[in-house]
């Protein structure tokens, strides 16, 4: 089984690879596997797909990681793989960590990650766990190497990520309050800054339902 042919399965199901890598010898979570691939929306046709499935039609809790579970388990049922999921726990997976070590997601300049393809709006659906070693296509290099303006610094209207760690409350206030940079209705406006994330091409019907959820979420 190739990459090809793997990233051909994964797309018929509206999922795409987003990275990848071959777990180390003290992988604990990852004893006996060979491959670890990272899942996440096939973009741009992804939301328009999921709108049409059960679980967003059911109006049931949680229809993005519901959808997630049932897919990317039938998928890992199909390839003889595992499933593991960003939202299962605890204990809770490290995918921060595993996508950083596909050498396709990097460290942006507010601490959010920064995929070569999806920019900022960069998430995962779900990860991919194969027994066997599977060659993994190179890794380009970060979009921020070639982002002279940088603009994700200055984009966000309360300035949540200045001190270098995420204010959430800031966030949250200028969600609420659906302030002058539209992040409600439009998504992150930090993520929105990203030229990388500018061609990846996430609907921002899709963002918006994402920013509703994490206010509904507010402690």
């Amino acid at each position: 089984m190739n990459y090809e042919t793997l990233k051909s399965a994964a797309n018929a199901l509206h999922l795409d690879i987003l990275g990848g890598f071959h777990p180390a010898l003290d992988d604990t979570d990852l004893d006996g596997f060979g491959t670890l691939l990272m899942l996440g929306p096939l973009e741009p046709a992804f939301w328009t797909h999921f709108k049409t499935q059960k679980e967003y039609l059911d109006g049931g809790p949680n229809p993005v990681d519901r959808w997630s579970s049932r897919v990317v388990t039938a998928l890992a049922t199909a390839l003889g793989g595992h499933p593991f999921f960003p939202y299962s726990g605890p204990p809770y997976m490290p995918f921060y960590q595993w996508a950083l070590r596909t050498e396709r997601c990097h460290s942006s300049p507010v601490n959010l990650l920064v995929h070569d393809r999806a920019g900022l709006f960069v998430s995962f659906r779900g990860a991919l766990a194969l027994r066997q070693h599977v060659e993994l296509p190179d890794s380009p290099p970060s979009p921020c190497e070639t982002c002279p303006d940088r603009p994700c610094i200055s984009a966000c209207p309360v300035d949540a990520f200045a001190s270098g760690s995420y204010d959430v409350a800031a966030c949250r206030k200028v969600i609420r309050d659906d302030g002058p940079a539209c992040c409600l209705t439009r998504g992150c406006a930090v993520r929105r800054a990203c030229p990388a994330s500018q061609g990846y091409g996430r609907l921002e019907e899709q963002s918006s339902y994402h920013m509703r959820v994490f206010l509904e979420n507010d402690p």
